[in-house]
């Protein structure tokens, strides 16, 4: 192991958790919504249902617990502390993977497919499918140092990621992300001198051309329509988090309840968790496991600083072909979503294009983990038959 990176194991201090219980239990609720759905964001009784269990019936080591079935480390980078997850593969001919995660993500939601990847003989693949993987918390984010200076936006992180593999040793490697993932794996695909030789994304970044706008396709008119109603019913929180981000910590940090409602509402919205026409996260994802991704927010006091990401990045997004090979796979019920002709106007060399998913939204990792590893497998099988590593 490098004398750069050093062993972690994740912990919760036992008074940070008695104080934020106290606060649970005495916390003022707002009025009730005006509506019977999610119009208007996280509904009353459903909030006050969460926090009775999160104070009375929540796991609260349940985030460090399961992050230390894995091998923790912190390795200082530009002078910021990072936190990661490294699994090594069993098989020795294992490709290395970066996989980075988004908002209002964290490491945690890709533990269920790190046995899958790494150790596959015993997931239903081949030893030709295993990867070494790395995964790091984003700048700002879950055990990682926060920014003390502007700066650390996505194309900082991605240079930041590039020097990590190479400390690992990895010289050659490959990435996936959505969300600020997905962002993250552009930049370093862009980067000059990059050592990533293809990416795997779940989130496009493409812009509508002229045929998307004149095409009655339905594939086509999906594009529109999904970047329509992301900047009608969706996008509030990216103009609060790119504008005003500090402003916006101060209730992160001090209200738990506040933490766990700015959060939660994503996960109603972004997945595919609307059954019979009524809207519930936890028919996507399960109720301890979203508890997990905001105690992990809350414990660590990331709220304001992994919200300061949009203000660093989210208006000054890399519009450039990328020309190394790339795999896109696209769930119904993702943000942005877009047909493989428009793809391939950004994306020169997509090896593998994938969007024909019956279920899944944004957080594919934890909604659709089975068809996402699906996806990961073939495109490595692409790229190892088309002799691109």
């Amino acid at each position: 192991m490098s004398p750069l990176i050093e062993h972690f194991t994740p912990s919760f201090e036992s008074a940070l958790i008695e104080s934020t219980r106290s606060r649970l239990a005495t916390t003022r609720f707002p009025d009730a919504e005006t509506v019977e759905d999610w119009q208007q964001g996280l509904p009353l009784h459903y909030c006050q249902e969460l926090v009775r269990y999160w104070l009375d019936d929540y796991d609260w080591q349940r985030v460090p617990t399961r992050l230390s079935a894995f091998d923790n480390f912190i390795a200082e980078i530009d002078g910021l502390p990072i936190h990661f997850l490294h699994i090594r593969s069993p098989h020795s001919d294992a490709q290395p993977l970066l996989m980075t995660h988004g908002w209002p993500g964290s490491v945690l939601e890709f533990l269920d497919v790190i046995a899958p990847l790494t150790n596959p003989t015993q997931h239903g693949g081949e030893a030709c499918d295993a990867f070494h993987l790395v995964i790091p918390s984003l700048p700002g984010y879950g055990y990682s140092g926060k920014p003390t200076a502007a700066g650390v936006g996505v194309e900082a992180i991605a240079k930041m990621w590039d020097a990590l593999m190479l400390r690992l040793g990895y010289e050659r490697y490959v990435a996936q992300g959505g969300d600020w993932g997905s962002l993250v794996t552009h930049a370093i695909l862009l980067q000059e001198g990059t050592h990533c030789l293809a990416g795997h994304i779940n989130l496009p970044m493409v812009v509508p051309d002229e045929e998307t706008l004149a095409s009655s396709e339905p594939a086509e008119q999906a594009t529109l329509a999904a970047g329509m109603h992301y900047q009608e019913h969706e996008s509030g929180y990216s103009k609060q988090q790119a504008t005003r981000p500090q402003t916006l910590a101060y209730g992160l940090a001090d209200s738990p309840v506040g933490q766990m409602a700015w959060i939660i509402e994503k996960y109603a919205q972004w997945t595919d968790c609307v059954r019979d026409n009524e809207r519930h996260p936890e028919n996507a994802v399960e109720r301890d496991v979203l508890l997990d991704i905001v105690t992990h927010y809350w414990m660590t006091n990331s709220g304001g600083s992994s919200a300061r990401l949009y203000w660093e990045s989210f208006n000054q997004t890399e519009g450039r072909p990328i020309t190394l090979p790339l795999g896109l796979s696209l769930f119904p019920k993702e943000l942005f979503v877009c047909s493989e002709r428009l793809a391939k106007t950004r994306y020169h060399n997509l090896v593998m294009f994938n969007n024909t998913h019956a279920k899944g939204g944004h957080f594919a990792s934890l909604e659709q983990p089975k068809p996402l590893l699906s996806d990961i497998r073939q495109w490595l099988s692409i790229l190892r038959h088309q002799e691109l590593l």
